[in-house]
């Protein structure tokens, strides 16, 4: 099964973004055909300075290598690389109604929180639908908030098909229910956009101030406790093994128990397992060049994939008959 997924370099990726995607993209990798990109253009949509996305870009790169992305296995590159994706998007963008750009609800999210209302935001779910198309993908992890560009996508290609013959298949996506329950330290959903994240690789030292001041209610130590309405122990439950969760609840329930020592435990969850990753990266950090290579590697094979995909959609449309 051909499974595609893209990342934005928006910011530094965080533990949210970890299992929310990545995690999932590293587990997937090992029994299908896998493309994942980094999402430049995408990024664009939100104006970070040039030295933001550039960097940005490398660090999602970084990260992923660093966590056992096997591009021996999987195609690996970066968006802005397969130029043929901009080319139809334009194609897909002469099938698609604005009625249906217009009922997209992160739209009016992303101007609500303040993104300009520029066209490329407007227009996303056109380059995203020529991301998942060009590549004759079958599978697309996303998380719930993105079900509706999916939708929008299959809607694209079948409009596309139902005029010009059948020239893409038909995506379905997966939903990846983790990334909906991941809070960030003040109990909202863990996102750059709130300033409340715990980065994969956060220094010990700004780990640990983050972790113990995650918000958490006023309870008494002496007094029972709800595990399901507690952001540490949502944390917990995704580095603790199961018979670890189970004594954790007991505790909670039954009592005395302080978030202090729940904190700690955490604390010591995340350094660990992350742990093995870290020297990894340490040693890509040291060969930038092997990075950049990777990248244009991959783009190399997907621009092949890219390329043919093209030429059906064009003789199709009528532009190279």
């Amino acid at each position: 099964m051909r499974i595609l997924s893209g990342i934005q370099p928006s910011g530094i990726l965080h533990i949210g973004n970890y299992f929310g995607a990545m995690k999932q993209h590293l587990e997937l990798q090992k029994n299908n055909e896998c493309f994942y990109f980094i999402a430049d253009f995408h990024a664009l949509t939100s104006n970070p300075s040039p030295e933001q996305i550039a960097q940005h870009t490398l660090d999602v790169a970084i990260d992923y290598l660093a966590l056992g992305l096997d591009t021996d296995k999987i195609i690996f590159w970066k968006q802005s690389d397969v130029p043929q994706v901009t080319q139809l998007t334009w194609l897909l963008s002469c099938v698609t109604p604005m009625g249906l750009l217009a009922r997209c609800v992160s739209y009016k999210e992303k101007v609500a929180q303040g993104l300009s209302p520029n066209h490329g935001l407007f227009a996303y779910p056109v380059l995203q639908a020529a991301d998942i198309l060009i590549y004759k993908s079958d599978l697309v992890p996303v998380g719930a908030d993105q079900k509706q560009h999916i939708e929008v996508t299959r809607d694209i290609a079948l409009r596309f098909n139902n005029s010009y013959g059948e020239v893409f298949n038909i995506p379905q996506e997966k939903i990846v229910e983790t990334s909906a329950v991941v809070p960030g330290i003040d109990g909202r959903k863990m996102s750059k956009s709130y300033n409340n994240t715990i980065q994969i690789f956060e220094s010990e030292k700004s780990l640990k101030k983050k972790v113990m001041s995650i918000v958490t209610d006023s309870t008494p130590v002496d007094e029972p406790k709800d595990p399901d309405k507690c952001n540490v122990f949502a944390l917990l439950k995704l580095f603790a093994q199961k018979d670890e969760i189970k004594q954790w609840e007991d505790k909670y329930r039954k009592g005395p128990l302080g978030y202090g020592e729940v904190k700690k435990r955490l604390l010591e969850l995340i350094i660990d397992y992350f742990k093995p990753y870290r020297e990894k990266r340490k040693q890509l950090e040291g060969n930038i060049d092997f990075v950049k290579q990777t990248l244009e590697k991959g783009a190399k094979r997907a621009e092949k994939v890219a390329v043919e995909t093209l030429k059906q959609v064009r003789k199709a449309v009528g532009l190279d008959r």
